[in-house]
C-alpha cells in the first residue's frame, strides 16, 4: 500500500521521523512536501495533495498530513471526494478512526505529539482493519450518501 505525506512548516520535522519509519518498515511511500522547510508555507498546499491522491482510490492508499494543530489538514483532507481524514492525538483515538470509520487518512497535530507518541499513533492507523460490525458499514454508506448529495 502507498502511503503519502505531506506537512506545512510546524510538521516538516516530525514528517521526516514519520518517513523513516515508514521506510524501515517497509511501506512505500510518495512525500509531496515541503521539500524543504520554510516558515512562511501554507497547510493547505501538502494537505490538498495528500488528499488528491487519497481520493483518486480511496480504498487502495492511505494518507498522512500534518501541521501544528492538525485541525487545519484534517478540514482540508476531508473536503475531498471519498477521504476521511482522522485526526488523532493518540493511539486509541487512530484505532477508532481506522476500525469504526474506515479512515484513510491521518492528521496529525505536530505541536501536541511528540515524535514517540506520533510514531505509535501510526503505527496503530496503519495496522488496524475497519471493522466487520454491521453498523462501521451502515454508517460508511451514509457518510458516502452525504458526500455524493444523495444524502441518508
Amino acid at each position: 500500500m502507498i502511503i503519502y505525506i505531506g506537512a506545512d512548516h510546524r510538521g516538516f520535522a516530525l514528517k521526516g521521523k514519520l518517513i523513516e519509519v515508514l521506510k524501515a518498515g517497509g511501506w512505500e511511500v510518495v512525500d509531496v512536501g515541503a521539500k524543504e522547510l520554510d516558515p512562511g508555507d501554507d497547510f493547505p498546499d501538502y494537505a490538498s495533495l495528500v488528499a488528491a491522491k487519497v481520493s483518486e482510490t480511496p480504498d487502495h492508499v492511505h494518507g498522512i498530513v500534518i501541521c501544528g494543530s492538525g485541525f487545519g489538514v484534517d478540514i482540508v483532507a476531508n473536503k475531498f471526494k471519498g477521504v476521511r481524514s482522522a485526526l488523532s492525538t493518540s493511539p486509541d483515538q487512530a484505532y477508532q478512526g481506522r476500525h469504526d470509520s474506515d479512515a484513510n487518512v491521518l492528521a496529525l497535530p505536530a505541536s501536541f505529539v511528540d515524535e514517540e507518541t506520533a510514531v505509535k499513533i501510526m503505527k496503530v492507523f496503519l495496522s488496524t482493519p475497519f471493522g466487520t460490525d454491521e453498523r462501521y458499514a451502515r454508517r460508511l454508506g451514509k457518510i458516502k450518501a452525504i458526500e455524493s448529495g444523495s444524502g441518508q
